[in-house]
């Protein structure tokens, strides 16, 4: 009760969330202490989250879903300093910046886009870092390692998907050998420019490897490649685009499905921008950084609860036909008639 009631808090919002926010909207039905009292009782994590995802993956699901697996930064820095809220580097930024991050597996299948996996960085060893002389944080377990661990709870879950799609963060060799030999599913991941390909058996052998980004391959072609220290083929692909700033970008993508061709590859590994899409509208839209709250436990349930509200969105995206932003904007609207409405009787 007291969840579904504070997701449905969090999509209404447009300003902080807070208990006594919450216990006003109720005219005091429900008490901020009771509010309270739900965010610090138990801890929610993946097993909670797919327990309340598991029926519409399961009416939706299909062999040629995707996983995306990403990480996100949700900036808090006026928050106090904990195991959770604390310095993580940004690769968009290029710096350090303070707040708390969050490892997403997303299941898109059918136009639906579900989280059936988060977990949150802890970093809760402290270290003396001799370079800076300042006191450090770091996880006990690496990123890796919770994204091949959602993987395994993915496939306890007999979730039906044929690719797991990733950044470069994440295209390291032990991935790629979890789950092509352990999972025995394929993937589609982007490539470093730096990462060392051999383009034949025989190279492999000899060790002749050279960075992707030497290689003159053709447009619009799937190449095979040997990565080093990988035992089986992949192709890699090339595509070249546009950035914003009219300058071109290369993206090189390797697969782990010997089959598919250059489009096969290229718009499949697509989907992957469903994840973006996700990280986006949990904080334009799910009060991810909305909440006072001030323990760790708190917290942690807080962004527990925007992601369970980001799925109420996008449960609603599939049957009114509206995109979140839509949807936001059409409580917005009916919240300030509300207010006008109201203000104007108040001045007659």
């Amino acid at each position: 009760y007291f969840l579904e009631l504070y997701t449905d808090y969090l999509l209404s919002s447009f300003g902080q969330t807070t208990a006594t926010g919450l216990s006003a909207l109720m005219d005091n039905a429900v008490s901020h202490d009771q509010i309270t009292r739900f965010l610090s009782s138990s801890d929610f994590g993946s097993p909670e989250l797919w327990l309340l995802v598991k029926p519409t993956v399961r009416a939706t699901e299909s062999e040629d879903g995707v996983l995306i697996i990403d990480d996100t930064i949700q900036e808090k820095p006026w928050t106090d300093e904990n195991e959770i809220i604390t310095w993580h580097f940004d690769h968009s930024k290029n710096r350090a910046v303070k707040g708390v991050n969050i490892l997403n597996c997303l299941y898109h299948v059918q136009g639906a886009s579900i989280p059936v996996a988060s977990e949150i960085i802890r970093k809760t060893i402290r270290f003396y870092d001799p370079k800076t002389h300042r006191e450090k944080r770091k996880s006990e377990v690496t990123k890796n390692e919770l994204m091949r661990d959602m993987l395994k709870t993915c496939q306890r879950n007999q979730l039906a998907y044929k690719y797991v799609l990733t950044d470069n963060w994440f295209a390291s060799r032990e991935n790629m050998d979890f789950i092509k030999l352990d999972l025995k599913k394929d993937f589609i991941m982007a490539l470093k420019t730096n990462r060392k390909v051999a383009l034949s058996l025989e190279d492999k052998h000899q060790g002749r490897f050279v960075r992707v980004d030497s290689l003159e391959l053709e447009l619009n072609t799937a190449q095979s490649v040997y990565i080093k220290g990988v035992e089986f083929p992949l192709v890699l692909t090339r595509q070249v685009f546009k950035n914003k700033d009219g300058s071109n970008g290369v993206l090189y993508l390797v697969s782990s499905d010997t089959n598919l061709t250059y489009d096969q590859v290229t718009t499949i590994y697509q989907k992957r921008w469903e994840v973006e899409l996700f990280h986006k509208s949990v904080k334009s839209n799910a009060s991810l950084a909305k909440s006072p709250t001030r323990t760790v436990r708190t917290q942690s349930n807080h962004f527990f609860a925007s992601i369970y509200a980001f799925f109420k969105l996008e449960q609603l995206k599939l049957k009114h036909k509206l995109n979140h932003f839509a949807l936001r904007t059409k409580l917005y609207m009916e919240a300030l008639k509300s207010s006008f409405t109201e203000l104007q009787k108040l001045s007659a």
